[in-house]
């Protein structure tokens, strides 16, 4: 009797390490997850920084007295390879996808630009970019809601809590990027 107590003693402890063990490592899966996941979102924002230049270039020729939203864009632009975490990144790009959707607003104005092959080749460019952005940003929050979900739920949390997990903060639009921006002259 005692030999079988002592068996399933055993089984029980292996069972129990086993899922702390499957647990911890679903927890530094997810974290992984997430920081791949964000790191996407900057491979896009980068090509979308490198883009801008060339944008900004071209409507310099067609649109020389556009200079505020030209400097709108630059300085965005900055703020997006300055940032330096997650909640500064998206009030960043946030600030970007704005200055962008003004600069674009301010194209329609000028039909030469707008017939510009190399105008029409960048806002093409931007245009997947920002797809892939979105897609980006969307794969992003659905891998840090699991991850907060792992953090938070029974028994995991005091798992997460007790090796140091913290949740993390999701990709968010502002209320001015959903607006239509509004262009006046």
């Amino acid at each position: 009797m005692s030999l079988i107590f002592i068996i399933v003693v055993i089984l029980i402890l292996v069972f129990l390490i086993a899922t702390v063990v499957h647990m911890y490592n679903r927890l530094v899966s997810l974290r992984n997850r997430v920081k791949n996941s964000f790191a996407q979102i900057d491979v896009q924002l980068k090509r979308r920084n490198d883009l801008i230049p060339n944008l900004v270039e071209t409507v310099k020729g067609y649109a020389a007295h556009e200079k505020g939203v030209l400097e709108e864009v630059t300085k965005a632009r900055s703020n997006v390879m300055n940032a330096s975490d997650i909640k500064e990144t998206s009030e960043a790009n946030n600030q970007l996808t704005s200055a962008l959707k003004t600069l674009f607003a301010v194209a329609e104005n000028y039909p030469d630009l707008k017939a510009n092959s190399n105008f029409q080749q960048l806002q093409e460019q931007l245009s997947e970019t920002e797809d892939k952005i979105s897609y980006s940003r969307q794969f992003y929050n659905d891998t840090v809601l699991m991850y907060n979900n792992a953090c938070q739920q029974f028994p995991s949390n005091m798992l997460a809590k007790l090796f140091g997990f913290k949740e993390e903060e999701f990709f968010e639009a502002d209320v001015a990027s959903r607006e239509v921006p509004q262009v006046e002259f």
